[in-house]
């Protein structure tokens, strides 16, 4: 069920799409799929679990999925995992996920509904994009009844074949029978919007191809329906290095995580080999337009690192944000300034009066622990509005606060303002 290449490549909008942007890693049937495709409007969805209240870049491909599957003429489903967050899913983790609790995972839904709006139109027309939840129909199954019904068309020894489950056994890692029902939950969710919604295709990251698979084998022996599945490569850079983080965490896609300032400068520090792969990967420039930008060297390459910036974060977080971001940015880099339009971090009651630096770095994300604050200090990388600190005992206090904000620097690209309670 690897890829196959077609000679004259993809007839459907949508896969040539995909095809021409690098999309495409594994297909259960390509051929069949294309045809399909070009029969008319077709429905596919991809599942996010709601274990955070934000998604983050590493989502990215996927929704950018979705997003062109409907700009193709078709309706997209965002499948949002409200049960099968409750079970976690072991695919290539080390360790089970922690429970999360009722209330975190509506929290962490309404979060997460967020970012789809800014990606797909939603409504009720033909190709409108849907959002459903998987806890409006696992969540009242009998279970007596589900193993009867549904346990007899999955084989254990095929479940243990899955890469992710061969690995974690391979490495004498605990897998608890409530993660071996993820994959039997996803291939459930499967039948269900195929019978309820008609929706024939599932797309997803690679680590998610024998879920995926599962899924399909499922739904022709239930229904002898024929259904696909389609996997893109996880997002890593040119050197395989695996991406979704900054030096101050997760790249997360709402802004109440991660400023639309912070996020646009994650993708102006993109390395050269990767500009022209995510400029087809994460915007809608036209094609010949990457290939210009792709071949630039030497210093005008950033002048296509900023339009990747400016791009991606004109989707995500809108074209107002994109345009402050961008101006900010050079405002710092360019004109030497420390603006306003920076990520603002309130200080904790903890922090009141007279407090330490290395206290207000950690607080900021600026430093992981007090140890590596006094590192950053001593290696004179640290300013406070400005100046440079090499005391790594300094204390903050009402001194220097400046227009109701202290500005902390480490190094050249990492700015924050502090906000005193």
């Amino acid at each position: 069920m690897k890829l196959s290449s077609q000679p004259t490549g993809p007839r459907s909008d949508f896969l040539r799409t995909l095809s021409e942007r690098g999309f495409l890693h594994q297909c259960t049937d390509l051929g069949a799929l294309d045809s399909w495709l070009c029969s008319g409007a077709g429905t596919a969805y991809n599942g996010f679990d709601l274990t955070a209240d934000s998604l983050h870049v590493g989502h990215l491909i996927p929704i950018m999925m979705l997003r062109w599957f409907q700009k193709t003429g078709n309706k997209p489903i965002a499948l949002l995992g409200g049960a099968t967050s409750r079970l976690g899913d072991p695919s290539f983790r080390d360790t089970s996920r922690p429970f999360l609790s009722e209330e975190q995972i509506m929290k962490n839904l309404i979060g997460i509904r967020r970012v789809f709006e800014r990606f797909l139109a939603f409504g009720d027309g033909p190709t409108d994009a849907v959002m459903v939840n998987n806890a409006d129909w696992l969540g009242g199954l009998n279970y007596l009844d589900f193993l009867r019904d549904i346990g007899p068309h999955f084989s254990v020894n095929r479940m243990l074949t899955s890469e992710s489950v061969r690995q974690r056994l391979e490495r004498e890692q605990s897998l608890s029978l409530l993660e071996f029902n993820y994959m039997v939950m996803q291939a459930y969710d499967f039948h269900v919007l195929a019978e309820s919604r008609g929706c024939l295709l599932q797309l997803g990251g690679s680590d998610q191809w024998g879920n995926i698979v599962s899924g399909v084998e499922f739904g022709r022996r239930i229904g002898g329906r024929t259904l696909f599945g389609l996997t893109a490569p996880l997002l890593t850079t040119s050197s395989g290095a695996k991406m979704g983080k900054s030096v101050s965490g997760a790249v997360w896609l709402n802004a109440d995580r991660l400023s639309p300032y912070e996020f646009w400068q994650f993708w102006r520090n993109t390395g050269d080999a990767d500009v022209g792969r995510f400029l087809r990967l994460f915007t809608e420039l036209p094609l010949d337009e990457i290939a210009r930008l792709e071949v630039l060297r030497d210093s005008e390459i950033n002048e296509a690192k900023k339009i990747l910036a400016d791009q991606i974060t004109r989707l995500c977080h809108g074209a107002d944000a994109a345009v402050q971001a961008s101006e900010t940015s050079r405002r710092i880099f360019e004109a030497g300034e420390v603006p306003a339009g920076l990520p603002t971090v309130r200080l904790p009651d903890s922090l009141r009066g007279d407090f330490p630096l290395v206290d207000a770095m950690v607080v900021a994300g600026l430093a992981k622990s007090k140890s590596e604050a006094r590192r950053l200090i001593g290696g004179g990388g640290v300013r406070v509005n400005g100046g440079s600190v090499s005391d790594e005992a300094m204390q903050l206090g009402d001194f220097d606060v400046q227009d109701g904000v202290i500005r902390l620097s480490v190094g050249k690209k990492r700015h924050i303002l502090l906000q005193p309670v």
